[in-house]
């Protein structure tokens, strides 16, 4: 079988993006930790999510990037909350992914993704990069993706490819994406916070409620509001 390493934290996004690939790939996990509040929990969603999907795991600790990193995921800083409203005010997301920003986050994922690929002899990267986020998101944009598509060709031996399924789907597609491929959903932690239950008043939480309040469907995993 076809092999490939996914960059998974736990969440929405990269979980749906994997139940994509996994019928066709063996797939290698990774999970990383660099420092952000939420990293306990995502890292037992990502356990969780592996062992009822059959996914192989790896765990990365990366320290200097909290060391330099002036983000309220992983400083003392309050992460901001958003209303319903503020999810489709530009100006109020762009100032809440400012906030929550990690220096070059994606491209030092990628990065060791590749490493792992060409180590592995893996043919993808698997990133649940997406069209919403992508907005205000710029490494979780198509044009991102394309350019480090390009570099691979450019600067990797082997015929590796990112891979983001998500690439032009807002949420609501993505959660029917999620029941279409048999995601489990259920456990993934969408949450910047890092409490056992999810806050449901960050941005991360409030575009994943969002999407499943607007399909109708209930979602399984667990809110403080």
């Amino acid at each position: 079988m076809k092999k490939a390493i996914s960059v998974l934290s736990g969440g929405l996004d990269c979980t749906v993006a994997t139940s994509i690939f996994s019928k066709d790939h063996e797939i290698h996990a990774i999970t990383f930790d660099y420092g952000q509040k939420a990293f306990k929990r995502e890292l037992q969603a990502s356990k969780e999510i592996c062992n009822k999907m059959g996914w192989t795991h790896d765990v990365i600790e990366l320290p200097w990037l909290a060391q330099i990193s002036n983000s309220s995921l992983n400083t003392d800083e309050e992460i901001p909350e958003l209303s319903d409203e503020d999810l489709d005010d530009l100006d109020k997301s762009q100032e809440s992914a400012s906030s929550v920003w990690v220096p070059a986050r994606n491209t030092v994922f990628t990065s060791i993704a590749l490493s792992y690929a060409e180590s592995l002899d893996a043919e993808a990267i698997i990133v649940g990069w997406n069209g919403e986020e992508g907005a205000t998101f710029p490494d979780n944009s198509k044009e991102y993706m394309e350019k480090f598509n390009e570099l691979i060709e450019v600067g990797s031996p082997e015929k590796i490819k990112i891979e983001a399924p998500l690439i032009d789907l807002n949420k609501e597609e993505i959660v029917k994406r999620g029941f279409e491929f048999g995601a489990p959903m259920e456990l993934s932690y969408s949450c910047y916070k890092g409490e056992q239950k999810q806050c449901g008043v960050c941005e991360s939480c409030m575009r994943r409620k969002r999407a499943f309040e607007n399909l109708g469907i209930k979602d399984e995993s667990e809110y403080e509001i």
